[in-house]
């Protein structure tokens, strides 16, 4: 296999830590020029550029916040204006504001929404206005890629998190039903969704052996992911190797989505 993307350009939303850095890295490991977007940590965002420019591949830094449209618009003409076109975006800014269902806030639901939800919305419109008017080009068979960063609670259900929850619920239909619409344009969309990353957002369900045997008890292939599988599968979907691949959401959860407590007959 050939994973070919020397030349095409990615633009990664929340790309300054975690699930987005990796991405961002591991694309331009690969050949892509990167966007990096970030809403509030210019430091990070400029140490990943600079990690990337290190390497010998090309990125800019970008500020934006994804819930705003006038910040979307201003994201993607500045994408344009340092290179000319766009291959692949990458929606994965996301946030948490966890609380009890009863307990929990008007504005804590919205921020949740507004950001993981509207956020993916405003920034993969962008795109697919963006690929339709390019088309197939010299880059790839598609006319562009859309890769939507999901979540397991798009099927798993997770008290304490309704907000989060029901946003990556939102993400699984708006996925499905774009990849429906924009698939006769040669645009592809996909999802990926995680389960257990050893990142900063979910550090103490792993930071104590306490919680990572807690964790490991949900997880049958007995290890917590890293950064780098999740880059791996943004990778492939970015490639022509998927070129028959849209509209699916891919679960990378080490057995997650299996039921583990029905390991032993439940």
């Amino acid at each position: 296999m050939n994973i070919d993307l020397a030349g095409q350009t990615a633009l990664v939303t929340g790309s300054s830590t975690g699930l987005g850095r990796a991405c961002a890295l591991g694309l331009a490991a690969e050949g892509m020029n990167v966007v990096i977007n970030y809403h509030s940590s210019k430091d990070e965002a400029d140490d990943t550029a600079h990690e990337i420019t290190q390497r010998g591949g090309k990125a800019i830094v970008v500020q934006a916040d994804v819930s705003q449209e006038d910040d979307v618009s201003r994201m993607f003409a500045e994408c344009n204006e340092a290179f000319g076109h766009l291959d692949v975006v990458v929606a994965n800014a996301g946030l948490q504001a966890d609380a009890a269902f009863t307990e929990m806030t008007l504005a804590e639901w919205n921020r949740v929404i507004n950001v993981d939800l509207t956020g993916q919305f405003l920034c993969c419109r962008e795109a697919a206005r963006v690929f339709r008017k390019q088309g197939i080009h010299a880059h790839s068979t598609s006319a562009g890629k859309i890769i939507c960063m999901s979540s397991v609670h798009d099927e798993i259900p997770w008290a304490g998190h309704v907000n989060y929850a029901a946003a990556k619920g939102g993400v699984k239909m708006l996925m499905e039903s774009m990849a429906q619409e924009l698939a006769a344009d040669k645009i592809r969309v996909n999802a990926i969704s995680p389960g257990a990353i050893r990142t900063d957002i979910n550090k103490a369900a792993w930071s104590t052996e306490q919680a990572m045997d807690k964790l490991l008890q949900l997880i049958p292939y007995g290890r917590i992911g890293e950064s780098e599988d999740i880059a791996n599968l943004c990778i492939f979907l970015a490639s022509d190797l998927s070129d028959y691949i849209t509209g699916e959401s891919i679960h990378i959860d080490g057995g997650m989505m299996l039921y583990p407590g029905f390991r032993f007959g439940g």
